[in-house]
């Protein structure tokens, strides 16, 4: 089941975190002084932070996470959570996107690609990618700071219930909790249309991705030393998966993403 992790700003502005299946009713609870007893008589409250992620152990992890981080960092993440939008990307987006990924083309290893298509083929793949899977983005007052999206793990059809995740975040907006406000939103849309796995491959070494793996609750699966040569350098590669429901019986068809409730898909965003 999928949980939040939120942080509750008090009078005194002092920060208070936990995490609930139902963040609306958890902060209702908090306000009628029935929440905790820290946040009795520090009225009034207000949400000053909310991440859904996939299941219980992986926001317990955050939450643990969160409460180790310093103030000011805690301040930073309640920041970035209120003046960034997350949204479904469109194809007057393809820009950002691809201004985004031409860095990791052009500069390290994480993609394998030497050269980044051209612009038009970026909104042709947005397009094409939403009427399948999501396909999100992170937006601030500079522009797109990252985005995730899912594809086809492999084209036969008894593949139908897995996907190939992909996130890159711009490399002036690393940190922050941004990689897990994409992928813990990326995983709940997910599961919304009755996917049963997803998997992610990561360049090895890339500790900063294999960590953000980790932290959202992947397992690694494999590792393929020496299958990619860039740079002058050969790398390998890790596969990560997560499980976004218990296989048991014959699955039912997996929803395309076009026929998800926008009203569904708007909650779920408005919580990352």
């Amino acid at each position: 089941m999928s949980a939040y992790v939120y942080l509750i700003r008090c009078k005194d502005d002092s920060l208070y975190g936990g995490y609930t299946t139902n963040v609306d009713r958890r902060l209702q609870q908090h306000q009628c002084g029935k929440g905790a007893k820290y946040t009795r008589g520090r009225g009034p409250l207000s949400l000053a932070y909310c991440q859904l992620l996939p299941d219980n152990s992986c926001a317990l992890r955050w939450e643990s996470h969160l409460k180790k981080l310093p103030r000011e960092k805690k301040l930073q993440l309640c920041q970035n959570w209120q003046q960034e939008q997350l949204r479904l990307a469109q194809p007057q987006d393809s820009e950002g996107i691809r201004a985004i990924y031409q860095y990791y083309v052009e500069h390290t290893p994480a993609t394998f690609a030497y050269t980044t298509p051209d612009g038009e083929s970026y909104q042709k793949w947005v397009a094409q990618s939403l009427a399948d899977y999501p396909f999100l983005v992170l937006e601030g007052e500079g522009g797109i700071l990252g985005f995730a999206c899912a594809h086809r793990w492999r084209e036969r059809e008894a593949f139908d219930w897995s996907v190939e995740t992909t996130i890159y975040l711009a490399p002036t907006a690393t940190g922050g909790g941004r990689g897990i406000r994409l992928y813990g939103a990326l995983l709940a849309l997910l599961k919304e249309q009755g996917l049963y796995q997803a998997y992610g491959v990561v360049t090895s070494p890339n500790p900063a991705s294999e960590a953000l793996h980790k932290r959202i609750g992947f397992q690694q699966l494999a590792y393929q030393p020496n299958c990619g040569f860039k740079q002058g350098q050969w790398y390998g590669t890790t596969t990560w998966g997560y499980t976004l429901c218990m296989v048991e019986g014959i699955p039912a068809p997996v929803k395309p993403f076009f026929n998800i409730d926008p009203q569904k898909i708007q909650q779920i965003l408005s919580h990352c």
